[in-house]
């Protein structure tokens, strides 16, 4: 068994200890997974060419893709959780949504608009998002955030906002667009799929999308809305791959549905479901823009994006931002009869020293072995001031930060260079069987394509 089946091993064996109360979840097994699959690739392999394949293979979307979904598969997105509260209840929402909190992006409170706005100016976000809970019900404090970014930020600046519709008025839409929203997004699921609150945005917002989970059961339901949705405005829908989490999993194995192992649990009959509505568009040549944002492409780029948009400002001339977001850094002795220590070279700076990338490349075969480490900016609450951060300034707020270890470095012998420039320079959809190689491929590279059921 190869260290890639290895690491998927281990995912297996964490969801179940995860979830081992649970009994009655049904996992998908080997023998299930091979028809699935093949319903899969005999649902793909009748697409028409008018199928497009996104982000290594990993979304598929037909006719358009939302400006905000080019934005956020590039990195060049923020999302503001405006407020921790909701009056939806999806029986699929994975989180409680029951407080009010600060609104919080990547775990970092903003107490104020102006914090915000310096803080998407610092790293170059293009587009920014509000979010919750259930934005509506903090109104007046999205409107606030919403016009001081206009104020501070470049008018390029693509905006957007979550809803679930419940609270949608005409009034507030009016509000919004003339503040400067871009587009608002609707989850229909949270009103048993009535457009009611949908179509009080028509003619007033710019763009109009509907982004929900592919629920299987309603599926006919929504194949039969399209052209209710084109009609009342709406120009594209996000299919989300509904996912198992420790707050939902009582109300979603009421359902009887098949979970797939990964770093976190996703529904089979949920993506076949999305896959299913992009075929019906297509089969139909209906006009309206249909992405399948499936958990591994979330998982894969939105992490990787934000990781990339940060180590953007930290990174050091003698270092480089991977593909995948982490900072790597190369270590070399400084002389021939230097004993390899991955674990002391800290220690021991007169013994090595970093070299660039394109250094290395050029002259590794003066080299014995080389060390590669990798790291990643973890950046914290302003409140969360320790003495072993370093701290961030922005416009006169401070942010602590601080490099954590994705991995142990890795020790590379002069004999393993080859494999280690090719995989350095490669696409990286060849994965390392190795122990060490796949590590550094984790770290390098963004996984390519659809995994197996299992």
């Amino acid at each position: 068994m190869n260290t890639y089946h290895s690491y998927l091993n281990e995912l297996i064996n964490e969801n179940h200890e995860t979830f081992r109360r649970y009994e009655e979840l049904k996992w998908m097994n080997p023998y299930q997974a091979v028809d699935s699959e093949s319903k899969r690739k005999d649902m793909i392999m009748s697409f028409s060419d008018k199928i497009k394949y996104g982000f290594k293979d990993t979304k598929p979307w037909i006719n358009r893709l939302s400006k905000g979904c080019q934005l956020c598969g590039q990195g060049e997105w923020s999302c503001l959780f405006i407020t921790g509260r909701c009056n939806g209840h999806c029986f699929y929402c994975p989180a409680p949504q029951d407080s009010d909190d600060l609104p919080t992006s990547q775990q970092m409170e903003f107490e104020n608009p102006a914090m915000y706005a310096d803080f998407i100016n610092y790293f170059g976000f293009k587009g920014c998002s509000f979010s919750g809970g259930e934005p509506l019900l903090a109104f007046d404090r999205v409107l606030r955030f919403l016009k001081t970014i206009r104020a501070k930020c470049s008018p390029e600046l693509y905006i957007w906002m979550y809803t679930n519709g419940i609270l949608a008025d005409e009034k507030k839409f009016r509000a919004l667009a003339d503040a400067g929203m871009n587009e608002v997004r609707f989850d229909i699921g949270a009103t048993n799929y009535i457009l009611n609150g949908l179509k009080k945005a028509k003619n007033i917002i710019p763009n109009i999308t509907v982004e929900i989970p592919a629920v299987p059961e309603n599926l006919e339901q929504l194949k039969h809305l399209l052209p209710d949705l084109q009609e009342a405005g709406v120009t594209n829908l996000n299919l989300h791959q509904l996912r198992l989490t420790e707050y939902n999993v009582k109300k979603l194995s009421e359902h009887g549905y098949t979970y797939l192992h990964g770093e976190q649990p996703a529904v089979l009959e949920s993506e076949l479901a999305a896959l299913e509505v992009i075929r019906y568009v297509d089969e139909n040549k209906l006009d309206i823009g249909v992405n399948y944002c499936n958990f591994q492409y979330k998982n894969r780029f939105q992490k990787a994006g934000y990781r990339t948009k940060v180590a953007s400002k930290f990174v050091d001339p003698d270092e480089t931002v991977t593909e995948n977001g982490f900072i790597r850094k190369i270590y070399v002795p400084v002389r021939s009869d230097v004993t390899p220590d991955v674990t002391g070279y800290f220690s021991k700076p007169d013994l090595y020293r970093t070299i660039t990338t394109d250094d290395f490349l050029n002259n590794y075969r003066i080299f014995e072995f080389a060390i590669i480490e990798y790291s990643g900016i973890i950046l914290h609450n302003q409140r969360d001031i320790q003495p072993m951060f370093e701290l961030l300034f922005i416009n006169g707020e401070q942010y602590p930060f601080e490099r954590g270890k994705p991995c142990d470095p890795v020790f590379v012998r002069k004999n393993q260079f080859p494999e280690l420039i090719a995989l350095l320079k490669t696409d990286g959809k060849t994965i390392p069987e190795e122990t060490d190689f796949f590590t550094i491929w984790k770290q390098e590279k963004i996984e390519h394509g659809r995994r197996i059921y299992f």
